[in-house]
């Protein structure tokens, strides 16, 4: 792999959360939806959990209960100094439209052809980009070029680097969370503050947005450092 490859690469990591504070201030329509779901994802689970728990612990990852507060990206570049940088950039806030519009306009200027630039994450073969298409149709928005994937055959989809599915080398029982996959490549975890588990409660509780735009700025990074092991590249990659 060349490293005119990495300057064609975008990064990507998004973090969701439930669309309502809670399940009382959801409508009587989507509360009776979220029961009906509610009961699917108690199958095997405890069944003490009610639908008013589960939409705390599951909502923030059904696009149809939930919505972007964060989408965080990074690109590489070689500086003058022959050294390689990550740069950092971030749409996040209440309003996903916006945020969402923020992210489709970037794709649409500096990364708009499949055949020449790249996306690359972790799951986001199977969560980010599924979530943000599905989030963008409900707001009424186009969907980027290199996230229109619905009906392509693989070959394709190839714009699309996802490290867990690197990782998986045709294992599609497997999966291999981000904070593991970097422990075992011998990469600092970037799960130092908070995780996933925690965004939404950070979110609705705490109401600190700048510490979840941290968290998700610090997975692009770890996951840019695994993209690279796994492809072989051996770059060392600076955060600028």
């Amino acid at each position: 792999m060349t490293h005119s490859f990495l300057k064609h690469t975008l990064f990507l990591d998004i973090e969701t959360v439930s669309e309502k504070p809670d399940y009382s201030t959801m409508s009587p329509v989507m509360q009776e939806l979220w029961n009906l779901k509610s009961v699917q994802l108690q199958r095997g689970a405890d069944p003490m959990v009610g639908a008013e728990d589960m939409y705390q612990q599951k909502a923030g990852i059904f696009a149809e209960f939930a919505k972007v507060i964060c989408i965080s990206v990074g690109f590489i570049q070689q500086e003058d100094d022959g050294n390689w940088r990550m740069k950092l950039k971030s749409f996040a806030g209440d309003d996903e439209k916006v945020v969402l519009t923020e992210f489709c306009a970037l794709l649409q200027k500096y990364y708009q052809d499949p055949e020449k630039h790249r996306l690359c994450g972790h799951n986001i073969k199977e969560f980010d980009i599924p979530f943000l298409c599905r989030r963008l149709m409900i707001h009424g928005l186009s969907l980027p070029s290199l996230l229109d994937l619905s009906g392509k055959k693989p070959w394709q989809t190839s714009h699309i680097a996802d490290t867990m599915d690197m990782w998986r080398f045709g294992d599609f029982k497997n999966y291999t969370s981000l904070n593991l996959l970097a422990a075992v490549l011998d990469i600092e975890s970037p799960k130092d503050d908070i995780d996933g588990s925690m965004v939404g409660k950070v979110y609705w509780d705490e109401k600190n947005l700048p510490r979840i735009v941290t968290y998700c700025e610090k997975d692009v990074y770890t996951v840019a450092q695994v993209a690279l092991k796994l492809w072989g590249v051996p770059v060392s990659l600076q955060k600028g």
